[in-house]
């Protein structure tokens, strides 16, 4: 069976993750929403999403096809009945379709014909960018069993103090000395060529993804996950970095969401908490206001390749788009459009030549190329934030 993952009516929601990704490349947990899938399923899935978006993130489509909704995250009973599915059959939860099949010569679907099957439990959708951090633990745990299950980890270098050390798997390749890990309350998975520097202490659950780094003396609380090829110092509280960002040095990141290619500058902290401790609001790109998230904790959410420079201050529930910099003293506002340039004392535009030019510098440090497809989509993005910008 082929099966398509498609971005669903909380696309627009999860913006500015979603700006350059398909909701299915969203990662929460251990792993992105399409690779849960994928090892649930066995089969290589690709993902029908924006139309700016294809090129770089095609669909494969065949004669038969299962759609499934990418903001939800797998489950054992969700994906026996997915893979059950039949002609003319569609699963729901309270009313919201989840997954469906469908042949390449069906133009539209109407699911009044359709025998829908309801999802004896509760299924955990990914629906606003908050959900990200605040779901984390819960997938963490889910990831780390999918994982290591009948496998065995490396053995804990004996320098290295543990507590609940049959809760932590560490793979092959990664390095670690005179670290304290803490799985008394969550599990620790360390990835593939990982490094943990001396000294640092980490609680679970925490996720450290394939050539992550974390430095000297790190501070990392439960809930956590440091993405493929990021590095990481300092204080970090349940927060996810999706892959290939830096958050180098001392300063603190809690109840926050970094995409891919984004850096903080030395002793940036954000807010996670207001003085007042009111419910946090956050802004809504579908909205085009700030709306209530119903969290006391809510911190920095950075689309990709967005960065700030040293001392840099984010307030409590602050949105930032893609491709920004921020710098100066001072606190900037609550929502910073992709492609500014400035902070506190006023913002101008990040114009795309200068913005590109800076990508394929840091990119190419780590071995990546800047395609003519990121140009492209990093463009569009740019014309969907003018708006924004003002």
């Amino acid at each position: 069976m082929n099966y398509i993952l498609y971005d669903g009516p909380h696309r627009n929601a999860l913006l500015p993750f979603t700006f350059t990704r398909p909701v299915a490349d969203i990662r929460i947990g251990i792993l992105t929403i399409r690779e849960k899938w994928e090892r649930h399923l066995g089969n290589t899935i690709t993902t029908l999403t924006e139309e700016y978006l294809s090129e770089k993130f095609p669909m494969v489509e065949l004669d038969e096809n299962i759609m499934i909704d990418a903001s939800v995250l797998p489950s054992n009973v969700l994906v026996e009945m997915v893979q059950n599915l039949e002609a003319n059959q569609a699963i729901a939860k309270d009313g919201e379709i989840i997954a469906f099949f469908t042949t390449s010569v069906q133009e539209e679907i109407d699911f009044d014909l359709y025998e829908i099957l309801e999802v004896p439990e509760d299924v955990v959708t990914i629906q606003k960018p908050y959900d990200i951090f605040s779901k984390n633990d819960a997938a963490i745990r889910d990831d780390f069993d999918l994982l290591t299950s009948d496998r065995t980890s490396q053995p804990i270098p004996k320098s290295v103090q543990t507590i609940a050390s049959e809760n932590i798997f560490i793979e092959e390749g990664a390095k670690l000395e005179f670290v304290t890990l803490n799985a008394a309350g969550g599990p620790i998975y360390i990835g593939k060529d990982t490094e943990i520097m001396e000294g640092s202490i980490i609680r679970g659950p925490f996720a450290l993804c394939e050539q992550a780094v974390v430095k000297l003396g790190a501070k990392i609380y439960g809930g956590t996950t440091v993405g493929p090829h990021c590095r990481v110092g300092g204080e970090i509280s349940n927060s996810v970095l999706f892959a290939y960002s830096n958050k180098g040095h001392d300063g603190f990141l809690g109840n926050s969401v970094l995409g891919e290619w984004c850096n903080l500058g030395a002793d940036t902290n954000n807010s996670n908490l207001k003085n007042n401790y009111e419910e946090v609001k956050l802004w809504s790109y579908e909205t085009e206001r700030f709306e209530k998230t119903g969290l006391q904790f809510c911190g920095l959410m950075m689309g990709d390749h967005s960065k700030c420079g040293i001392n840099t201050m984010f307030n409590t529930g602050t949105v930032v788009g893609v491709s920004a910099n921020i710098f100066g003293a001072g606190f900037p506002r609550n929502f910073v459009p992709g492609f500014s340039w400035g902070g506190a004392a006023g913002f101008t535009t990040y114009l795309t030549k200068k913005a590109f030019e800076t990508a394929k510098i840091v990119m190419s440090r780590r071995h990546v190329s800047f395609s003519d497809e990121d140009a492209k989509i990093l463009e569009h993005v740019y014309e969907l934030e003018a708006k924004f910008r003002g």
